[in-house]
């Protein structure tokens, strides 16, 4: 048993010896993901391509479905904040969900198990539904990211280029921000009990 293990230990510290494997460079004429997707700009309008683990280029295969993610956490985001503030002013009729009931949003992860099987339930329902197909037809060229074919306040029917691709990088960068907010809210709701504005 020693032997193998010797015999590991030195296997091991010899390929630290091997010369590095040559690594792929990437040059100015090369297409980046940026050039593709909208969203690379930060809060001032300016351009801002931010990769800082490279799965842009490591995982380039992955870069429709990491956009779709991205847009959909967003989404999901944006209305999880406006959902939050509203509950605290407002709540559905039934006395289990009454200010006296559930004071605090946040405690309605306890308070009401059967509502949060529901609203599990209908996730996975909607993923299979909806979100498998939509990730093979996007894999297959036929939709682009975060496109399900809904528009209903016509936001993007009759737009420029310009106009659409403004349109797209408000609603990531909306989006992006609600990530965060949804965090942030959560987070003080619980460390100091209140509700809005969370201090």
């Amino acid at each position: 048993m020693k032997i193998v293990a010797a015999v590991l230990a030195l296997a091991g510290a010899a390929s630290a010896f091997t010369a590095p494997s040559p690594v792929k460079q990437t040059t100015a004429l090369q297409g980046t993901v940026f050039e593709d997707y909208p969203g690379n700009i930060n809060l001032f309008g300016k351009q801002m391509d931010f990769d800082p683990f490279s799965l842009s280029t490591t995982y380039s295969p992955f870069v429709p479905f990491l956009r779709e993610a991205e847009l959909r956490n967003g989404r999901t985001a944006m209305l999880a904040v406006l959902g939050w503030i509203t509950a605290d002013f407002v709540r559905i009729p039934g006395e289990a969900y009454s200010f006296e009931a559930v004071p605090h949003v946040y405690q309605a992860h306890d308070a009401l198990p059967q509502s949060m099987i529901q609203i599990f339930a209908w996730i996975a329902a909607f993923d299979i539904i909806f979100t498998a197909p939509a990730i093979t037809a996007l894999y297959k060229g036929e939709r682009e990211p975060g496109d399900f074919g809904l528009d209903p306040l016509k936001r993007l029917t009759g737009k420029t280029a310009e106009e659409t691709e403004r349109v797209r990088n408000s609603e990531l960068m909306n989006g992006r921000l609600a990530m965060f907010a949804i965090g942030g809210i959560a987070t003080q709701s619980v460390l100091t009990g209140h509700d809005f504005p969370y201090i």
